[in-house]
Parts: C-alpha cells; sequence; structure tokens
C-alpha cells in the first residue's frame, strides 16, 4: 500500500487549488479528530499525516479562497456534541487552519452526519455555492444517518456540495458514508492509491483542462541494448552453430579522439546483446583458441550496430579410441601445438576452434602415443578420429592361490620385458593398491608386486584392443609383532651368508608393527639400550603369524 500522506495531500490540492467551485464560494474542511485517528498506516499515526498533508496543501491556497475547519472529537471523549468551527470560513485562513489542526488533539467519538449539517448550516447553503471536504477515518458513531442527511441537503434545492475522503477505510465501512457525497452530487475517495485519486479528483472538481498542444512527432526510442556483434569462421560464412557461437565473447574498448585505447572493457557474451554509447572502439573477438581485433563504429543509440569479425579459423573434432571399432577414452590425453605459440591441452573428445594452419599433434593414453599433423582450415572441420592403439592390462596380487590382497598398500609397476644394456628395464606405469590397470601398446612386458619385504614378477604381452588379466602370487603372510614400548625391530635370515652377513628383510619400532614377509625362516632381534634379544619366526604364505617379543 502507498502511503497515505501523499494520497490524501494530491486529493487536496486538487480539491483545494483546482476547482473553480471553491473560487466561486465558501468551503469548511471538516476534520476527524476522533481517537481513533491515533492508528497507524505504515507505522505513523494518522493524525500525523492528516496534519503534514494539509500543511503541504493549504500553504498554496491563494489568499482570496475563503476557507473553514470545523472538526469532532478534538475536546473530549465519548461526546456527540464535541463538534466546533474552529477557524470560520474566510479568505486568508491557511495559516490559522493549519496552527489548529496541528494543537489538535485526537479524542472523542465520530459524530460526522452532525458535523457536516452544521458546516453547511455555517456556509449558509441556502444561499450561494458551498463545499464540504470531510475527511474521516471512522464511520457514524452517533446513531445518525449520513445518506439521509446527504439526501435532506441535495433535496433542499441549494447548490451545495460534500466529498468525503475515506481515509484507511474498508470497503464495507466506506458504502455507508460514500452516499453523503453521492447524494449531494460530490464524490467519494478511497486513500489508497495516489494515481488513481487525483483522477478521481479531476473530475469531482470539474477541472477544465487546457487544450492540449499538438503532439511533436515522437523521438526516436533509445535501444535498451544497441549492439549485436556477430562472428564467422570464414569470410562471407555463416556464424557458428549454436553451441560454438555461445563460447564466444566479445571485449569493446573505447577509443579517445586522440586514438589511445582504453584499459577497460565491456565484455559481450554468445549470442546476447549489448549497450554502448556510440563512438569508436576497439572490439576483440575470442572463440577457443581463435582470436582477431579490429576497430569497429558503434552508432546512435537508436539504432541496431552489427560489427562483423572474421575469425578466419576451423574446427577440430576429435575422437579418441583406444582400439579400433572402441568407445571414445576420455581419459585420452591431446595437445595441439601451432604457429603464434598457439597451444591447448585436454582429455577426451573434443570439437574446438583453432585459426587456420598446420599444427603437431599428439595423443597418449596410458604408455601408448601418438604424433601426427593437423591442418586447420578456415569454414571447414577437420574430423579426426584417431586409434592411439592400447591393450588393457589388469593386475591383481594373491598372498596365496585364491587369496587376494585387498587394500591399497603393495606397488604395482609395469615394466617392459626387455632390458637395457646395463641390465635395467623400462617402467611403462605403476600405482597402488588392487584393481590396478593400465592401458600399455602391444608387446611384452612384466608386472611387478611389492608388498612388504615381498616381491613377485609375471611375464604377459599385451594386444591392441584386448584386456588381459595378470594374477602375481607373492606366496606370501603377515607377520604382526608386539613390544613392550618402543623398541627396535628387525627382520633377518635365521642364518648368515658365505660372508658372514644376515640379510634384512625389514625393520620398525613397537609397540606394534606388521609386515608382510614371503613364506620361509626368518629370525626376529629385538635392540634396545645396547641389548638384544632373537626370537625365530616362520611365516607361511596367506596366513598371519603374530608374535609378542621378549624385552631384550
Amino acid at each position: 500500500m502507498r502511503p497515505f500522506k501523499p494520497v490524501l495531500a494530491a486529493f487536496l490540492a486538487h480539491a483545494l487549488l483546482s476547482s473553480p467551485l471553491l473560487a466561486e464560494g465558501k468551503s469548511i474542511i471538516v476534520l476527524d479528530a476522533s481517537g481513533s485517528m491515533w492508528g497507524q498506516i505504515d507505522g505513523r499515526a494518522k493524525l500525523e499525516i492528516a496534519r503534514e498533508a494539509l500543511s503541504a496543501v493549504l500553504s498554496g491556497v491563494p489568499a482570496e479562497t475563503e476557507l473553514g475547519l470545523m472538526a469532532y472529537g478534538h475536546r473530549e471523549k465519548g461526546s456527540c456534541e464535541d463538534i466546533e468551527l474552529v477557524v470560520p470560513p474566510a479568505a486568508g485562513t491557511s495559516g490559522a487552519i493549519t496552527d489548529a489542526a496541528n494543537a489538535m488533539k485526537f479524542l472523542g467519538k465520530t459524530p460526522l452526519t452532525e458535523a457536516v449539517r452544521r458546516a453547511a448550516g455555517e456556509l449558509k447553503s441556502t444561499e450561494a455555492k458551498a463545499t464540504v471536504i470531510l475527511i474521516t477515518d471512522g464511520i457514524e458513531t452517533c446513531e445518525a444517518d449520513p445518506c439521509a442527511l446527504g439526501a435532506e441537503l441535495e433535496a433542499s434545492g441549494v447548490d451545495f456540495t460534500a466529498h468525503v475522503v475515506g481515509f484507511g477505510l474498508t470497503a464495507e465501512e466506506g458504502a455507508t458514508v460514500a452516499c453523503l457525497a453521492e447524494n449531494t452530487g460530490g464524490k467519494y475517495i478511497e486513500a489508497k492509491d495516489a494515481g488513481s485519486l487525483v483522477e478521481a479528483l479531476k473530475t469531482t472538481v470539474a477541472v477544465v483542462e487546457p487544450e492540449p498542444e499538438p503532439t511533436p512527432p515522437p523521438e526516436p526510442e533509445k535501444l535498451a541494448e544497441n549492439v549485436d556483434p556477430i562472428a564467422h569462421l570464414a569470410a562471407g560464412g555463416p556464424e557458428p552453430e549454436e553451441d560454438l557461437n555461445d563460447d564466444v565473447y566479445y571485449d569493446f574498448f573505447a577509443i579517445a579522439a586522440d586514438g589511445t585505447v582504453a584499459a577497460e572493457s565491456t565484455t559481450i557474451y554468445g549470442t546476447a546483446k549489448g549497450a554502448l554509447a556510440p563512438g569508436k572502439y576497439q572490439m576483440r573477438t575470442r572463440l577457443h583458441d581463435a582470436i582477431v581485433t579490429q576497430d569497429v563504429e558503434i552508432g546512435p543509440e537508436t539504432a541496431l550496430s552489427e560489427p562483423v569479425a572474421v575469425l578466419d579459423a576451423g574446427i577440430l573434432k576429435l575422437t579418441l579410441r583406444p582400439a579400433p571399432g572402441a568407445d571414445p577414452d576420455p581419459d585420452a590425453y591431446w595437445e595441439m601445438r601451432g604457429p603464434n605459440d598457439i597451444g591447448e591441452s585436454s582429455y577426451g573428445s573434443a570439437y574446438y576452434v583453432f585459426p587456420s594452419g598446420e599444427y603437431g599433434f599428439l595423443a597418449r593414453l596410458g604408455a601408448a602415443e601418438t604424433t601426427q599433423s593437423v591442418v586447420i582450415e578456415a569454414g571447414k572441420v577437420t574430423d579426426l578420429d584417431l586409434v592411439i592403439g592400447v591393450g588393457v592390462a589388469a593386475v591383481e596380487a594373491f598372498y596365496t592361490e585364491g587369496m587376494k590382497v585387498e587394500g591399497g598398500e603393495h606397488f604395482v609397476e609395469i615394466v617392459e620385458a626387455k632390458k637395457d644394456i646395463d641390465g635395467n628395464r623400462k617402467s611403462v606405469g605403476y600405482t597402488y593398491g588392487a584393481g590396478a590397470t593400465f592401458d600399455v601398446p602391444a608387446g611384452d612386458y612384466v608386472a611387478v608386486v611389492k608388498l612388504g619385504a615381498a616381491v613377485a614378477e609375471v611375464p604377459f604381452t599385451a594386444k591392441v584392443g584386448e584386456r588381459i588379466d595378470i594374477a602375481v602370487p607373492l606366496n606370501a603372510g603377515i607377520a604382526a609383532f608386539t613390544t613392550q614400548s618402543d623398541e627396535f625391530i628387525e627382520v633377518l635370515s635365521p642364518k648368515p651368508d658365505i660372508n658372514g652377513n644376515r640379510a634384512s628383510f625389514g625393520y620398525s619400532y613397537g609397540p606394534n608393527w606388521q609386515y608382510a614377509f614371503p613364506a620361509g625362516e626368518y629370525a626376529v632381534v629385538v635392540s634396545k639400550d645396547g641389548k638384544s634379544a632373537e626370537t625365530p619366526l616362520a611365516v607361511k604364505a596367506g596366513e598371519r603369524t603374530e608374535l609378542t617379543l621378549p624385552a631384550p
């Protein structure tokens, strides 16, 4: 709901300033000063809104206007006789009415019918034109009938009009007082909407509108968005298809009169339009790796400017497959390297725009890699459906037959079967844990698994487009040790070798340690503070051995 103060002020302004009726006779404002005026609208007391509205309007009333103020309910509570002509109608009373309203108390009941009757009497309605403007926020509370009074005054044959402002009344309440206005040829106004109130008041007070001046031809409307840039992959070609067009963006840098290009820009994206002031701009258009910069002129804001950028670019439609007939692999890596330091890389299939030219292309999947030259032509699609050529090696480790190693602690590596001149084998890839898979080119390899002190190898041959499952038997078990505190624990061979040395298979600190060992016999040495104790250990494949070790 709009605030009532502007609505009430608008009503009074039209009634007091615009009406020819008021200029020809006398008028009295009848102000509701009952206790209900303490009620609030939008967080403010209605009496405050009424006072401010009166002050705002009366300050502009011509001095010759004969105007008075009558109030009711302003001196005592509960009285239907509390009606007073506070300011008699006369010229130049605006200040007195404003002061009286500002000093007035709001206390009593609502004898609005009797107040209007007395106002009519004060105006000598039987003799000359007279107007009463009633401002009320409540209905009649003194057993009188405002409708009957309106009919009575109208039947008297005098030139009398009552206008009623329903100040915050409901529709049902307003109907009980609207008849007072309607029966005297006046208007009932609900103070709810400022616009509709003004129009209603113009009709109520019979405002004479001047003849309208001839309507000037309409000014051209400014466009909210006056720039619609367009990109073409090649001169004379169509715009990029919809999905690509959404990826285009245009940066506009204003060019000053001295040719200086602004550092900041306005950006328009995809197929959207934008708004720019008329003038010269540097337009930089980008679609993926294709970039073109040009100077453009933006016309008046009343016309649509459509600057066109020719990217001189084409599209790479890329599909990477691990093997002939296989589905595209989203993990396949690719990169394009070309002139002017252009470089782009990603994974899986692609539909990407590059400037025209020749590029070096690389694709990699696992240990397989392929390279070739790719030519991009302006306005055309280069369809590259490439088979990288790999098979899948899936490796699982087993403590013993039927007992798979779970979790992610064991190291899995694929190496080439052939050794170099120094006896080393080239690593193809590695990972940790169960479920390890590797993309490898066709060839001979060795799967190596390490878990604790246990190491095992299985040779295999990979073929393109095929999966090979490799089971690596560790022939190992788990030894779990407990000590009294943080003693040093080391697992050694039970006997020294020919040189008197004992091989170490692993070490750690207490109080708890577990480790995987190949099946066999061992010696466990616990040491602390220069003392040591030795305990024999037997590890069986696929079994867990728990030892509580004595203190040294």
